[in-house]
């Protein structure tokens, strides 16, 4: 049964209106993942302080994603993200879902404006092997991570992982289904979706020189040697 749903989050960020705009309009591998040929159509576009964009289908379902952008003082800027739309089914396992994520990748949003805003970036992103939507496989992916419980933002990573040097890896992001690690020229997201349903998921924005095609296998290695 299809049933609307509205996910807001607002606060501030690193950045000037303009480069708050370009992050979440055309910037987006950088922090999320490339939207570059999504289906949709841009509602309203007034650079740099609202964004609509909205994509629409059969029997009233819609996706729609609104930003409103607002200057702050010292260079910052004050950011309301509403996505809004239908889900057809199972919702409000959807809904947690689609809430959490969010979060979190605003959450990389703020690290990508503070670290690396307007750099090149390379994305890759990788999802584990059927047995790690099993409950408890998260955890695995902490283990071999090197984290325990407790573990905080600020927290170095004491795991070697590919073409990460350890003393270079810092937690940035923490809690029971998300984690994020910052290097001096990346950020690493790992996604506990298996707490909604799917498989567990690594991304990585990288702001250096990098092969995507070397990123994608070696961390695909690394994901499904946890799970073999």
């Amino acid at each position: 049964m299809s049933k609307e749903f509205e996910i807001v989050c607002e606060g501030e960020f690193p950045g000037t209106p303009e480069q708050v705009w370009d992050a979440v309009t055309t910037e987006t591998a950088a922090w999320l993942f490339p939207t570059d040929g999504m289906p949709g159509e841009d509602i309203v576009s007034e650079r740099p302080t609202h964004y609509v964009n909205r994509m629409e289908g059969a029997d009233g379902w819609f996706n729609q994603l609104e930003q409103v952008i607002e200057l702050r003082p010292e260079g910052r800027s004050f950011l309301r993200w509403v996505h809004s739309g239908v889900f057809t089914e199972d919702w409000d396992t959807q809904y947690d879902g689609a809430s959490a994520h969010t979060a979190f990748y605003l959450h990389t949003l703020a690290e990508y404006l503070e670290h690396f805003a307007g750099r090149p970036v390379v994305f890759a992103s990788v999802d584990g092997p059927a047995a790690s939507a099993a409950p408890g496989a998260f955890d695995q992916v902490k283990a071999a991570l090197g984290l325990v419980a407790g573990a905080a933002a600020g927290d170095s990573v004491p795991a070697a992982l590919p073409g990460i040097a350890s003393d270079t890896a810092v937690v940035d992001f923490w809690n029971d289904n998300f984690v994020g690690i910052r290097t001096g020229d990346a950020l690493y997201r790992f996604f506990g979706r298996n707490a909604f349903g799917a498989p567990v998921g690594v991304t990585v924005h990288h702001f250096g020189a990098a092969d995507p095609t070397a990123l994608q296998t070696s961390w695909q290695d690394w994901l499904d040697r946890i799970f073999d």
